[in-house]
């Protein structure tokens, strides 16, 4: 049995879709049915099952999963402490507002040094990075949060990144020199989604503290959310790193609005027992660059 079977296998777990995983590869969409046949005859099992429009794996196909990304992380690890190999594949998970406006040049720093590199950025959720970063699905795991994600994982903080009340140039509230909660009693809001950490923060402040607001849309990712304030719907809390360049060009205003309790930091994750290649040592050394 090759190995690239298995690496197919995982690429097509990851991507719940076959035909993903064959335009990732660079296979026909048949090279990779047919390399996971030959899987399922070598273990006797079904792997891989149909649900909707999408691939899931099987019971037999989640333990091979677990057993196939350590099997291949030994194999990267023998290939560099051997050969000293730098390519293979670094597999980064970060919520979409990372994965857009801040890793990009970063990504760019890492092709660089090592040309060979494979990069896979998969934007998540929280939750989801989390646990892909225990089960090694992820190398390393980008995210926001107002506290260490995680106990059972290597969490190191690399910087406080600003959360900003930002409005459209005409509203009410752009004439303010400081605003406090009660400023956006009755304010019309531009929320992300629900499990969105800021989101649970700014809901929470403002419950406790008696504020009424309207929730005109739950949207799933930052950009929306920025666009729609951009158009005119509301406020809406975002990243400073996602309405930088808005506020630098006039589009959006950011209001003189801070509470302690709405805060949190840029940090990654990685296992306690990852094994550092090269390209992952040199991504972290790169992202340490944020701690200086």
């Amino acid at each position: 049995m090759e190995l690239v079977y298995l690496q197919t296998f995982c690429e097509v777990a990851r991507k719940r879709s076959i035909t993903r995983a064959a335009e990732e590869l660079g296979y026909a969409q048949s090279s990779v049915t047919i390399q996971i046949q030959k899987l399922e005859k070598e273990y006797g099992a079904p792997l891989l099952e149909r649900y909707g429009r999408q691939m899931r794996l099987t019971p037999p196909g989640e333990k091979l999963f677990a057993l196939a990304v350590q099997m291949l992380e030994l194999y990267g690890q023998s290939k560099e402490l051997v050969a000293g190999y730098a390519g293979g594949t670094l597999v980064i998970g970060a919520i979409d507002s990372l994965a857009a406006y801040f890793l990009p040049p970063y990504l760019q720093r890492l092709r660089q040094l090592f040309p060979e590199l494979t990069i896979q950025l998969q934007p998540d959720r929280e939750s989801q990075i989390i646990s892909k970063v225990k089960d090694g699905e992820y190398d390393i795991g980008l995210l926001l949060d107002a506290k260490p994600a995680d106990a059972a994982l290597n969490c190191q903080t690399l910087r406080e990144e600003p959360l900003l009340l930002v409005a459209p140039v005409d509203h009410p509230l752009c004439g303010h020199s400081q605003i406090d909660l009660h400023d956006l009693n009755g304010m019309e809001l531009i929320m992300s989604e629900e499990s969105c950490v800021y989101r649970g923060m700014f809901e929470k402040v403002l419950k406790e503290n008696g504020i009424a607001y309207t929730a005109l849309f739950e949207l799933g990712n930052p950009e929306a959310v920025k666009q729609c304030a951009l158009n005119g719907l509301g406020l809406a809390l975002l990243p400073q790193m996602v309405v930088a360049e808005d506020i630098r060009k006039g589009l959006l205003r950011a209001l003189p609005f801070v509470h302690p309790e709405i805060r949190f930091d840029l940090q990654y994750l990685i296992h306690p027992r990852k094994w550092m290649s090269q390209p992952l040592a040199s991504f972290v050394r790169l992202l340490g660059g944020e701690m200086q």
